[in-house]
Formats: structure tokens, sequence, C-alpha cells
């Protein structure tokens, strides 16, 4: 089950199976307000190119490709996110995790319609993302992090592979022995990570891709090898990527053309079953 859908997950959740996910991860849009976009750029060396570089050299360029979608809601949490959420748990495992990444706009008002939905007794973590990219405000102090609230479907069992959690370096070395400081401790609840280079080997091109690095935490943790992992907010795939490379299967869900287009492309290795909107009733019906 490693499976691509070019569709509305309004439409696709409630013909995938029930509980066939060990684990959900979903990284939404964050309602900001504005048109989330990228555009990716080729340059070539000119004498009388516009664009300068190191040491002075010039350049000329050239745009590949733009990516973008509207990231602005009526009703954010009622109307948009949670009716998806709610229709995506039938497809949970009862020892199942849900992961919902947000920014400080909207994640006080999802955590208590969480609550709502789930039962505050199957809240489990507030993690914070901390990363040290990007502009700096001279108003108000830089936001500089992300918040990945973390479900269980049974507080009383779910998968927690604790072994399997990469240790880090200790901040302070110093304070613990050389054995400890050699062994590096288990992250806490505030992950340093940071975000995916510009010019690194990750970067698709798609607006606000997340690293896999922290989606690698996750999927060690929270899931085991052999299992599949459902994102109905797929964007650039690096749930998928992640997933596959990590033992697991994957279902991504997207109705972004260009998001289907960019996943078929970083996914090609793992030969993913694409399929339309239309063709996943049929595909599930014996199921």
């Amino acid at each position: 089950m490693r499976q691509i859908i070019h569709g509305d997950c309004v439409q696709v959740l409630p013909a995938l199976p029930e509980k066939f996910a060990r684990l959900i991860y979903v990284d939404p849009p964050f309602n900001t307000g504005k048109m989330q976009s990228k555009t990716t750029i080729r340059s070539t060396s000119s004498k009388n190119g516009v664009r300068n570089g190191f040491g002075g050299r010039k350049y000329d360029t050239e745009v590949i490709a733009k990516i973008g979608y509207v990231d602005k809601f009526d009703d954010y949490v009622e109307e948009f996110l949670m009716p998806r959420i709610k229709m995506s748990l039938r497809c949970l495992t009862d020892d199942g995790s849900i992961f919902v990444h947000l920014d400080y706009r909207e994640v006080h008002y999802v955590k208590v319609a969480m609550d709502r939905l789930l039962g505050r007794d199957h809240f489990m973590n507030e993690i914070i993302w901390a990363y040290d990219f990007g502009g700096r405000s001279k108003k108000r102090w830089a936001a500089k992090h992300d918040t990945i609230l973390w479900y269980a479907m049974n507080p009383d069992n779910y998968v927690f592979n604790f072994e399997e959690i990469k240790r880090i370096p200790y901040m302070a070395p110093g304070l613990v022995s050389v054995e400890k400081a050699k062994r590096g401790k288990v992250p806490t609840d505030t992950w340093w990570h940071t975000i995916v280079p510009t010019n690194g080997k990750e970067k698709t091109g798609y607006p606000n891709q997340k690293p896999l690095g922290i989606l690698n935490r996750i999927i060690l943790a929270h899931s085991n090898k052999g299992d599949t992992v459902l994102d109905f907010f797929a964007g650039s795939g690096s749930t998928a990527y992640a997933s596959a490379e990590l033992g697991r299967d994957f279902v991504m869900v997207d109705s972004n053309k260009k998001a289907i287009d960019i996943m078929r492309n970083r996914l090609d290795e793992f030969n993913p079953y694409i399929m339309s909107e239309c063709k996943v009733s049929r595909a599930y019906a014996t199921l």
C-alpha cells in the first residue's frame, strides 16, 4: 500500500478502508491569510546578466516553475480542518496516533477542538519544533517555531518505540558524565531542527516543505516496519518519503496537481500507485 491519491480529502477519506493506518501525520494550511507560493529559477552565467553573484559574477535567471495555494479560510477550525480530521479517525488502528502540525495562529483553537472531539485524556503531547532561519520582525519577538499536537486513539495502548528514538547531543555536555555525553540524550517535547535548506537535496520547490528529520522522528517512534502512514495534506510528499525509507507503506492525498507531480517524481524509486479521487471507491470496494 504505497499510494498517491489526487483529490479532495473530503471525498477520499470516507472511501478509504477502516483501521488501515497506524499513524496519521498532517501538515494542513496554516490559515496565514496569504497566498503561499514558491518560485523555482535557473541561473546561468552571463557577462551582462541582471543578477549579481559571488565575486562580482553576473547571471541571467529563468523562471522554471511556480507553485502556490491560497491559505485563507473564513472558518478554519470548524468548517475546514476539524471535519477532515474527524473523517480520518476511522482510518486509524485502535493503537494508532494522529499528529497535527500547526503554527501559532490556530493551534490553540485546534487544541480545544481536538480535546472536544477525542477527549482531553487522548492528548499526549504538544511538541515544539524550533528553528532559526528567515526574516526577523523589529516590532515583536520573531515567530520561529511550529507546534505539533499528538493524540492517541487509546491513551492506554499506543505505539511509542522509545528505543527507536535517535539521541541528540547534550547542550551542556560538561554537566553530565563522559559516558552520558557520548551516548547523547533522548529529545524532549522541544525539537531544535533546521528548516529544509534552500539548496539542500531535500528541496522540492513546494511551499512550506517540512524536513525529513522531523518526519523520521515521528514515524520511527509511532509506527513499526510494515505499517501504513496516512497524510491527507501531503504536499511535497515528505511523509511518504520518510515512511518508505523507514520500511513503512503510505497513503498520500492532495488536491493540488503540482503537488501530485512533485510526489510522482520524488517517490519514483518506491513505485507508488497513483490514482484519482474517482477511482478510490472502486479500488477499495472489496475491502
